[in-house]
C-alpha cells in the first residue's frame, strides 16, 4: 500500500499575520522557494517517522502561482520536488494530468510556448529513481461568461473524463523517462459505465507496454513487464 499527498497547502493565517487560520476549499500551491522547502521537509519528515515509511508526494493542478520576492527567486517546481525528495527520502508521485493542466492554465494567463513540450521538459528534469507512481485523469476547459474577460478561462483538473490525446502523449514520454512505473487512472466525477473505465486502464497498459519496447534497443535493457495499471472511481 503506498501513502501519498499534494505538495499544497490547505490552511493559513489570513490576512497574513492573523491569529486564526483559514481553510481552503481546494489544495493551493506552495510557493517553490527555500523556505517552503523547508516547511515541506519537516512536514514529510514528521509524517515518514509517525507511519515508518515513506511516503509519495505529487505534483499540484494548480491554478494561480505566487510572485517571487526580489530577494529570494523561486525553484522550477522539479527542482523543488527534486530537493524534497533529497532533503527526505520520499518518492514523487507524478500526476501527468496535472502537469498539462497546470501548463494550460499557464499559457491562458500569457505563458507562451506549447504546453505538451514544456510538461515533457519538467519530466526530463525528475531523476527517475525517485518516481514511484504515475497518475493519469480527464480534465474539463471553463470558458468565459458571455462578455466576461478572457482571464476568466480555465482549466480544471475535474478527474471527469477520458484521458486526453495530449496527456496519453505526455504518459509515453514519462514512461520513456522513468520505466515500468505503476499508473493509476482517476475517474471521481461522471462516472461512465465499468467498461469504459476498463477500456482506459487496457489502453493505460497498451500504451505503456508499447513504449517500454520501443525504449529497451534504446537503453541496451529488455523490455519490463508493465505494472499493473488501475483505474480509481
Amino acid at each position: 500500500m503506498r501513502v501519498s499527498d499534494h505538495a499544497s497547502f490547505a490552511r493559513a493565517a489570513w490576512p497574513r499575520g492573523g491569529a486564526d487560520p483559514i481553510h481552503a476549499a481546494d489544495l493551493l500551491p506552495m510557493p517553490f522557494s527555500a523556505a517552503a522547502l523547508q516547511t515541506m521537509s519537516d512536514h514529510v519528515n514528521q509524517v515518514q517517522n509517525r507511519l515508518q515509511r515513506q511516503i509519495l508526494v505529487e505534483n499540484l493542478s494548480a491554478y494561480l502561482r505566487w510572485t517571487p520576492a526580489a530577494d529570494e527567486p523561486f525553484m522550477a517546481e522539479p527542482d523543488f520536488l527534486s530537493q524534497l525528495a533529497l532533503h527526505t527520502g520520499c518518492a514523487l508521485l507524478v500526476d501527468v494530468n496535472n502537469l498539462y493542466v497546470y501548463a494550460l492554465n499557464a499559457r491562458i494567463h500569457g505563458q507562451g510556448g506549447d504546453p505538451v513540450p514544456h510538461c515533457c521538459a519538467w519530466l526530463d528534469a525528475i531523476a527517475p529513481g525517485n518516481v514511484g507512481e504515475i497518475h493519469l485523469a480527464g480534465h474539463c476547459h471553463v470558458l468565459p461568461e458571455p462578455g466576461g474577460a478572457p482571464l476568466d478561462e480555465i482549466v480544471i483538473d475535474d478527474h471527469g473524463s477520458r484521458v486526453c490525446a495530449a496527456v496519453w502523449h505526455i504518459y509515453r514520454h514519462a514512461v520513456d523517462r522513468f520505466g515500468p512505473v505503476p499508473t493509476l487512472i482517476e475517474w471521481d466525477t461522471d462516472i461512465p459505465a465499468l467498461q469504459v473505465l476498463l477500456d482506459e486502464a487496457a489502453l493505460a497498459r497498451e500504451v505503456g507496454a508499447q513504449q517500454l519496447t520501443s525504449r529497451a534497443p534504446a537503453t541496451g535493457r529488455a523490455a519490463a513487464q508493465m505494472p499493473a495499471h488501475k483505474v480509481l472511481a
